[in-house]
């Protein structure tokens, strides 16, 4: 008796848990949506040109049998003008190994009309991957979360 009344508080504080955090995850999704749902509304479009690739991260001097985690990743440096404005430079906060775009690439842009530096590159990774990545991984955990929940409830 007393293992299945443990058994009990166990299985709902794991949904509880889950449920939560997948609660938290979709509602991260959702913001980033959000956003780039704004962007995407209310951003103006603009043609840019990769001038240059940050790479961040990785060791330096580090062997080529080093983790992938440890590699460098590049971000690429836009530069586009603003409708009436002067040429302007941001770096994308997205990177991938190998890099995603070349120097000299053709871009399109998304920027905010009131601060132009405030710009993405309009692709579906930069706007659209880390919503669905957050929302998708959100619903999957909050669902086994209420599986478990449920199952416990049939049970007792």
């Amino acid at each position: 008796m007393q293992v299945e009344v443990r058994g009990r508080r166990a299985r709902r504080w794991v949904a509880f848990g889950l449920i939560a955090f997948g609660a938290l995850f979709s509602v991260i999704g959702l913001v980033l949506a959000g956003v780039s749902v704004s962007y995407v509304a209310d951003g103006e479009r603009a043609s840019g040109t990769v001038v240059a690739l940050d790479w961040q991260g990785g060791h330096a001097g580090g062997s080529r049998k080093s983790r992938s985690g440890n590699e460098p990743v590049a971000h690429p440096v836009v530069e586009f003008t603003p409708a009436g404005g002067t040429p302007t430079r941001f770096r994308e906060f997205t990177g991938s190994n190998p890099p995603a775009y070349e120097v000299g690439e053709r871009v399109d842009v998304r920027y905010r009309a009131d601060s132009p530096e405030d710009a993405r590159i309009e692709a579906f990774t930069t706007m659209w991957l880390l919503p669905l990545v957050f929302g998708g991984l959100g619903l999957l955990i909050a669902g086994v979360g209420t599986g478990i929940a449920l199952y416990g409830r049939e049970r007792s």
